[in-house]
């Protein structure tokens, strides 16, 4: 089938997918970030201490993952993604009304924009994509996860804009509003499943050793714990990197406004490596893929590091896009093919718990080596070193345990 064909024959519950996903962008670092400096001066925090509300928030929000990433083994996307969608669009009011004495309840509203944004859109329309399509998985993850690359190419170039024209609080009022004018398009988008209950329990993938994992057979693999480090990493660092993009901005030669112009480069060659990924997973396998995942996150961190003008930081931000772009997808067709579609809602939610954890460790080891004298520039060189080890880990694991797929099972057989 092509892609085009793909596109037009599947469109409403593609279009769902890439909805939650876009969503999700009010709860993600890379908007959240925009509004450090307006935060810390109006709460009077420094960066450590900044970083570890966002740290505490976040971390609430991988905690209550673990469960509520379950919940889509149990109810349908229709039910659970205009909810997501609802709190999110309060998280985001309770953000603008806030108290500036209030520092706080900070933790509990970005519990709620991480949870709900990062946490649970993202997860819904990834475990709706994974189980709707088998054939065409790779396609489907690619351009559901669209919406978070579109989000993060508009959304702060548009909002750092708007800092220069109403009061910060004025901006989360419009996020909230857009938050809640687009459930009503969920709604209809999610009204019916594209693959019914029944059918798609019939039709359920198989993972290793022709079987399907519980979630917890899936903790307890020696695989799953060689992929966590790459799990960790991308959210970790990626989200550190957003997060001082301010005090990034004040160190490097650029100003934040050139950064964020930068953003459309981010995203194209993200859109790019996510359907190139897609079309690639489909044909070869997430077996073959997974191994390189980590490759470009660890060029882009040394690129960065080193960047003295906006030349080099557009080159590693471009580099950092196709990392993005594959890790929007990988991940997700991972956990299906070697562990099964049965629990998918279930596992899944253990590898995001993992993921959000991972962006709340980031902002608050970044801000505390801040306040104690490590810039960021120079906590990437580490970070890189971090990134390039976890590549090695989830390329041995996944070669290892890739004899273990059914198809490689039955090849074995057949030979």
């Amino acid at each position: 089938m092509s892609f085009l064909r793909f596109l037009r024959d599947n469109a409403p519950f593609l279009a769902a997918g890439a909805l939650l996903s876009f969503g999700s962008s009010f709860g993600q670092t890379f908007f959240v970030s925009i509004f450090a400096g307006e935060i810390r001066a109006e709460f009077g925090l420094s960066h450590g201490a900044w970083g570890g509300i966002y740290t505490a928030g976040t971390t609430l929000s991988a905690l209550a993952m673990i469960w509520a990433g379950g919940l889509t083994d149990r109810f349908r996307a229709r039910r659970l993604g205009p909810a997501a969608m609802a709190l999110l669009g309060l998280g985001c009011l309770a953000m603008a009304l806030l108290p500036g004495g209030w520092s706080w309840a900070l933790v509990p509203v970005i519990f709620v924009l991480r949870f709900a944004g990062q946490g649970m859109m993202v997860h819904i329309s990834a475990v709706a994509m994974a189980r709707w399509f088998a054939a065409g998985r790779g396609k489907a993850l690619s351009v559901a996860s669209m919406g978070v690359a579109l989000g993060q190419a508009v959304l702060p170039v548009l909002f750092v804009a708007g800092l220069g024209l109403v009061d910060w609080r004025a901006l989360w009022v419009v996020a909230a509003g857009l938050s809640f004018l687009a459930m009503p398009p969920a709604l209809a988008l999610l009204r019916q499943e594209r693959t019914p209950q029944s059918i798609a329990q019939a039709g359920q993938s198989l993972g290793m050793a022709g079987r399907h994992w519980t979630r917890n057979a899936a903790v307890t693999h020696w695989l799953f714990w060689l992929i966590v480090p790459a799990l960790l990493g991308p959210p970790a660092w990626g989200t550190a990197l957003f997060f001082q993009q301010v005090h990034l901005s004040e160190l490097k030669p650029w100003s934040l406004g050139q950064w964020v112009a930068l953003m459309p480069l981010f995203t194209a060659l993200t859109i790019g490596a996510n359907f190139a990924t897609g079309a690639a997973l489909d044909r070869f396998g997430t077996a073959r893929l997974m191994p390189f995942l980590m490759v470009p996150w660890t060029l882009a961190f040394l690129v960065l590091s080193q960047a003295d003008g906006l030349g080099m930081a557009a080159l590693g931000l471009a580099v950092l896009g196709i990392g993005t772009g594959a890790q929007a997808v990988l991940p997700g067709a991972f956990w299906a093919e070697f562990y099964g579609t049965r629990h998918i809602g279930a596992i899944k939610s253990a590898a995001a718990a993992v993921m959000v954890f991972g962006s709340a460790v980031g902002p608050g080891v970044s801000g505390l080596l801040i306040d104690r004298g490590v810039d960021f520039p120079d906590q990437m060189l580490g970070i890189a070193a971090y990134l390039g080890l976890a590549g090695l880990l989830a390329a041995f694991g996944v070669r290892r345990a890739a004899r273990l797929l059914p198809r490689a099972q039955a090849q074995r057989r057949a030979a």
